[in-house]
């Protein structure tokens, strides 16, 4: 099974109480575009009306984000700022609780309404919350173990950095594609090699990479890397500007791709294998997204869960002159 994250996540920059309108009715579409059932849409934007809301109110810097889910069938709602932060994280979460003489609900709200929360807080350094929306029907895909975001450089509708997701019975293959550029031209590209990935994305990474160079010599090039995992060992291969982390008990570990242009100039594409017996936290960006050596700095605990260390890398990281793209994996022994 392959999964694409096929639109762009919308990002709402919360500067006024103003914004909080077009969030919930971001939501609310989202929602219906996934098809969640019955009340939830207007739960969708309930949530982003209270999530916005409460940054307008307290925080700094605050950001939502509205996307689809990567695995399953739902929605997702991100929310970032640079603090305050909450040193009680507990009591905010309980229904009535207020700082500034409202009802309270916001947070508790939230919990009530979202198939899933999580939320992450440090006084001074700010807060992410990710609230899931998922089909009652849906499967029980592991959704919980990848987090991703997908933004378009500022000014832009489409995004040039394309993203797909390939599970097996034996674990799972990642594709992060970068078109050169931005805008229709890069998403064009992207395109391409999604398209490619998803034809046969069982192939040897080696073979993948030469497939998506064939399929792009039309198009302005990219820079692409795919990465497989199977248990506790990994595989990654990339050329150009993809660049990824693997976290955990031990130190840290680069993922390194190769110089080059997918569908321009390719070198011949290098496999690297990682051991992930001493944890499984794969963080796999575009350079949309400053340098990888700093980005897990301000964000917190690397046991967060995906959705909110993705939220974070995102708001704290992004450059938003060029598409950002993040995907965080959490990698389980034996999970297939």
């Amino acid at each position: 099974m392959t999964k694409t994250a096929e639109q762009p996540t919308r990002c709402f920059r919360v500067d006024h109480a103003s914004a909080v309108h077009g969030i919930a009715k971001a939501a609310r579409a989202a929602a219906l575009a996934a098809g969640l059932p019955g009340a939830m849409p207007e739960q969708a934007a309930v949530i982003a009306s209270e999530l916005g809301s409460n940054l307008d109110k307290h925080a700094r810097d605050g950001v939502i984000a509205v996307q689809p889910l990567l695995l399953g069938h739902g929605i997702e709602i991100l929310a970032a700022d640079a603090g305050p932060g909450m040193a009680d994280l507990a009591r905010c979460l309980v229904d009535g609780h207020s700082t500034t003489g409202t009802l309270g609900t916001g947070l508790g709200a939230v919990r009530r309404m979202a198939t899933e929360l999580h939320l992450h807080s440090e006084p001074g350094t700010g807060t992410v919350v990710a609230a899931r929306l998922i089909h009652p029907a849906g499967t029980s895909l592991p959704h919980k173990d990848f987090g991703y975001v997908r933004v378009p450089a500022d000014g832009e509708r489409v995004s040039g950095d394309g993203l797909a997701l390939h599970r097996t019975g034996q674990g799972w293959t990642a594709l992060l594609v970068d078109g050169l550029g931005h805008g229709p031209a890069a998403a064009e590209a992207a395109e391409q090699a999604v398209l490619t990935f998803r034809r046969d994305p069982e192939l040897p990474l080696g073979q993948l990479l030469t497939a998506l160079h064939h399929r792009l010599r039309l198009t302005r090039g990219a820079a692409a890397a795919v990465l497989r995992v199977a248990g506790a060992r990994a595989e990654f291969c990339g050329v150009g500007n993809i660049r990824g982390l693997v976290l955990g008990d031990g130190p840290r570990r680069s993922l390194l791709s190769r110089p080059g242009v997918v569908g321009l100039h390719l070198i011949t594409p290098q496999v690297t294998a990682v051991d992930l017996s001493l944890g499984g936290t794969v963080v796999l960006h575009s350079d949309g997204l400053d340098a990888t050596t700093a980005l897990l700095e301000t964000v917190g605990p690397v046991r967060l869960p995906p959705a909110l260390l993705a939220t974070g890398l995102a708001h704290r990281h992004r450059q938003l002159r060029d598409d950002a793209t993040v995907l965080i994996a959490r990698a389980r022994e034996g999970a297939g």
